[in-house]
């Protein structure tokens, strides 16, 4: 299989027959066998129905029904699963990305790139949705150094090692670009269209940041330190154990100088409380270094691009 393409849809039943239609006449004019792929994350407006009816009528045509909603990166990581292109596409079901800039993407990746990320411009959504967009990904840049512009954007394109590589869980399917460029993937990023919805309803919501920013946490933490956690851990632990013992001798230096009774006084209680607080961030850091070394044996913390053997 040459090309696969992945799509979440949730409640998209006016959307994905118009879909399917666009991708099957891209496909048609590449050269190339090709599979699309809808995962169901739980709709309850009939969309499986119609799939159900497109599935009869296409052969390139795949359909996963989740028994529930599971988000997302669930979603994309059961396509992920299924697919067996060679060069797998993501894209949304809400007809807002265009299946025309697909052969854009292909030339993209000829070009030596591993992942192609779509950037939205200029982006068809109200300031409710683009300003607090902006400044998630002006902050997501600013700590990951993954300079792209559009980090939520579903449409991408990657071959197919980086997608064997990755491992989606919770709600990281916004920062695949990063978990891509933390192993060492090259990454790139090229305007798409963008499309106002016509059919449906958006699933934007306020919770998603917070929960963004918490995954952004995750990723930060899993790809720089997931393999030397006492890193993490042991640089708060000796600034903490360090500035709590200078409290300590500095009192200490006082009482030997005669200059008054130092259990009454709060700077004490600060010191101690500072080398009890940077002894747990160490022990934590060692725990963290056993719970890596344990897993190491069924992960590694390596990617290899080629072999010649």
């Amino acid at each position: 299989m040459d090309f696969s393409v992945v799509i979440p849809v949730l409640n998209e039943r006016e959307n994905v027959a118009k879909l399917l239609v666009a991708l099957i006449d891209v496909f048609e004019s590449l050269s190339g066998e090709y599979e699309i792929i809808f995962i169901d994350d739980g709709s309850i407006d009939g969309t499986f129905e119609v799939l159900t009816e497109l599935y009869e009528r296409c052969s390139q045509l795949k359909v996963l029904q989740f028994r529930r909603n599971f988000g997302k990166s669930a979603a994309l990581a059961a396509g992920f699963a299924a697919a067996q292109g060679e060069i797998v596409f993501t894209m949304d079901g809400d007809l807002q990305d265009d299946p025309a800039e697909i052969p854009g993407f292909l030339e993209k990746l000829d070009q030596g790139y591993d992942l192609v990320s779509g950037w939205k411009y200029p982006r068809q959504d109200p300031l409710t949705k683009t300003l607090p967009s902006k400044f998630f990904n002006f902050v997501v840049r600013l700590t990951t150094g993954v300079r792209l512009h559009d980090f939520n954007c579903g449409f991408k394109a990657y071959r197919r090692e980086v997608m064997q590589d990755i491992h989606l869980y919770g709600a990281l399917h916004r920062y695949v670009p990063i978990l891509a460029h933390q192993k060492g993937y090259r990454v790139a990023e090229m305007q798409v269209a963008h499309r106002p919805r016509v059919f449906g309803k958006s699933k934007f919501g306020a919770a998603r940041f917070m929960r963004g920013a918490l995954d952004l946490l995750t990723v930060l933490f899993l790809g720089e330190y997931r393999w030397r956690p006492l890193h993490l851990f042991g640089w708060p632990g000796i600034g903490c154990f360090g500035f709590g013992l200078l409290i300590n001798c500095y009192l200490t230096i006082l009482w030997v100088a005669g200059q008054g009774p130092i259990g009454n006084r709060p700077l004490l209680i600060l010191g101690v409380l500072l080398m009890m607080v940077g002894v747990q961030f160490f022990s934590i850091g060692l725990l963290a270094e056993m719970f890596a070394l344990a897993t190491s044996k069924d992960t590694v913390p390596y990617s290899i691009r080629r072999r010649l053997e």
